[in-house]
């Protein structure tokens, strides 16, 4: 793991929840599950489901990123201030709900996301959309090629492919085609010189959907934003979760006490 970044931007009230948005074609139990025990134990964790995933009915037409930017800030209920970590097509969410909601924002942990897709990110998400409407297996074969780094795969045995192999296919939301057409369309470039939240960005150094050096354009564009990189594929929830934890946890925790400092 590699860090570099300015310190923690000017400190804010500690907040009262933790908002969790999750990417395309996930769910917050399947992008953040494992971790949501742990960090619940300072402020509640938790997140909506966007449209056409988990339980929530499939939108009728195009997705909007304000709208879900809308949906995250308003599962935060009676929180009058949160942080939020997101994950992917999250990070772009968590961003518009930085720029229309100032006052709640008091942290932003951006993971394995970019501001705007480039042309061979592009080509992917193409070929995933085309996938998902045609063959739900060869889907879940260029997901599993994709999500997750080489070294992560050479630890899977062929009945282990096959279990993840069916679980992709299986679990696949029925939103996904429009959450990948929102990916698409996704371009916040513009908005980050204007977050004043204090802001940490997790890169995955092994990712083959996403370029690293698409995701470090958070950091470079956010001021007193810190970069960090995982050993991880895109799936980072499954191949460094341990190590995603702690990093997550540190820098809520130091922002907390940046927000104790201040008060007194």
């Amino acid at each position: 793991m590699t860090t570099h970044g300015a310190t923690v931007p000017a400190a804010r009230p500690a907040p009262a929840a933790l908002l969790l948005a999750h990417g395309a074609a996930g769910t917050v139990r399947a992008n953040f599950g494992p971790l949501i025990p742990a960090l619940s134990r300072t402020v509640p964790a938790f997140g909506p489901d966007f449209p056409g995933s988990g339980g929530t009915p499939r939108a009728s037409g195009p997705l909007r990123l304000d709208d879900l930017a809308d949906q995250l800030v308003a599962a935060a209920g009676d929180a009058e201030t949160f942080a939020i970590l997101g994950y992917s097509m999250g990070c772009a969410v968590a961003v518009r709900a930085a720029i229309r909601h100032p006052h709640r924002v008091t942290a932003l942990i951006l993971t394995a996301g970019t501001p705007r897709i480039d042309a061979d990110t592009r080509a992917r998400m193409d070929e995933w959309q085309r996938l998902a409407d045609r063959d739900p297996t060869a889907m879940g074969r260029f997901i599993i090629s994709v999500m997750f780094s080489e070294s992560f795969l050479g630890t899977l045995t062929d009945q282990r492919l096959e279990i993840l192999l069916d679980l992709i296919v299986f679990t696949t939301p029925e939103g996904t085609t429009e959450q990948i057409d929102l990916v698409r369309r996704i371009d916040v470039e513009g908005d980050l010189p204007n977050i004043t939240a204090p802001t940490l960005v997790i890169g995955t150094k092994h990712d083959q959907l996403i370029a690293p050096a698409s995701m470090r354009t958070y950091a470079d564009g956010i001021p007193g934003a810190r970069w960090t990189e995982l050993d991880s594929g895109h799936a980072v929830v499954l191949e460094a979760p341990e190590q995603w934890l702690s990093l997550v946890e540190a820098f809520l925790a130091e922002t907390a006490s940046a927000a104790i400092v201040s008060r007194g």
